[in-house]
């Protein structure tokens, strides 16, 4: 009896402290000392109004802005594409000999050629045809992105050396120098194509 009562108490400190306390501590320094990062890393527009997170892709599909790695994101059963979706986030589970794996990125790399304007014989970034481990990949690589400036340039009446202006405005090193690789924000940039354009209206006689 003894034994059972120490386990109790032991039990109900243990649950008061690591279920109330550790995390109401860890919620109050992620508030106060990583605002943003512990908010979602939220990106608000002009007028206060949430138009996504810097660590969730978007399904951005008009020529004028660069589109995302493909998603993968399914609903749990695998019975519905859901790609972007945060709520579905996954992978294709599919290894890289898979037939469908294959047939799936050589269509991908076909579409790129063709959307971008490239010829047959331009090796395509990696991650313009497979999806990421979570299908929400916000990034994508530089060359990705320099591939995709004319095309945006060409939408947007810019010169595609603005538009890589841009790019290198907006590139996120590795960390500490040497975790990753260089690659940028498609919504980030985005945004900047946008805000780059609408200063370019205004400017204009």
């Amino acid at each position: 009896m003894k034994l059972f009562g120490q386990s109790l108490r032991a039990t109900i400190f243990l649950m008061i402290v690591c279920g109330i306390f550790y995390p109401m501590a860890v919620t109050a320094v992620g508030k106060t000392l990583f605002s943003r990062q512990a908010n979602g890393t939220l990106i608000h527009a002009k007028d206060g109004q949430i138009i996504g997170s810097a660590l969730i892709a978007q399904g951005f599909h008009d020529p004028k802005y660069f589109h995302p790695r493909p998603s993968a994101a399914m609903t749990p059963d695998g019975s519905a594409a859901q790609p972007y979706d945060a709520a579905f986030s996954s992978a294709s589970n599919l290894g890289p000999d898979n037939s469908a794996q294959i047939k799936a990125a050589t269509d991908a790399a076909s579409a790129y050629r063709l959307e971008n304007h490239l010829p047959p014989s331009t090796a395509v970034p990696i991650d313009a045809v497979t999806a990421s481990g979570s299908g929400l990949d916000p990034d994508i690589s530089l060359l990705n992105a320099y591939l995709q400036a004319p095309r945006i340039a060409e939408s947007r009446h810019m010169t595609p050396e603005e538009v890589k202006a841009l790019i290198r405005e907006k590139i996120t090193r590795p960390q500490l120098g040497f975790l990753g690789t260089s690659r940028v924000n498609v919504l980030e940039l985005n945004l900047a194509l946008d805000k780059r354009h609408e200063t370019t209206k205004d400017n204009r006689p």
